[in-house]
């Protein structure tokens, strides 16, 4: 605690704003990345990309009945069909949700950085125009 009290407070100033605060941010946008990978659950949803849709599959009857087997059969690659055309929409919802994760996350960070000289550039800008 002492030392803090020696060292000169713009020092301290830059410290906390290149160092530990876009270290912060950028913890703060791993988690941010974490989350949307978790909530989408990219791997899951490549992993059962034709199982049927909400477990929706018909059992064939124990009898012969040709019909029947036509008609389940039919049921069940219709399910997995549209199975795999959610899937494809969440898969492709979850890579934009991705992208514009991080994209976000370099702007915000990228502008952090950059505040003080966007600061002092307009009051340049102002007290000299």
């Amino acid at each position: 605690m002492q030392e803090a009290k020696k060292e000169n407070i713009i020092a301290m100033w830059f410290s906390w704003h290149f160092y530990e605060a876009p270290k912060f941010l950028i913890g703060v946008w791993q988690n941010y990345i974490f989350f949307v990978s978790n909530y989408f659950s990219l791997p899951l949803l490549l992993a059962t990309f034709f199982s049927p849709w909400r477990r929706y599959a018909w059992r064939y009857p124990r009898g012969f009945d040709i019909g029947e087997y036509y008609k389940v059969f039919i049921s069940n690659i219709f399910s997995r069909i549209i199975g795999a055309m959610m899937r494809f929409v969440f898969i492709v919802l979850g890579i934009m949700a991705q992208i514009f994760t991080i994209i976000t996350g370099l702007i915000i960070i990228l502008f952090w950085v950059l505040i003080p000289l966007i600061i002092i550039g307009l009051m340049l800008f102002f007290f000299y125009v």
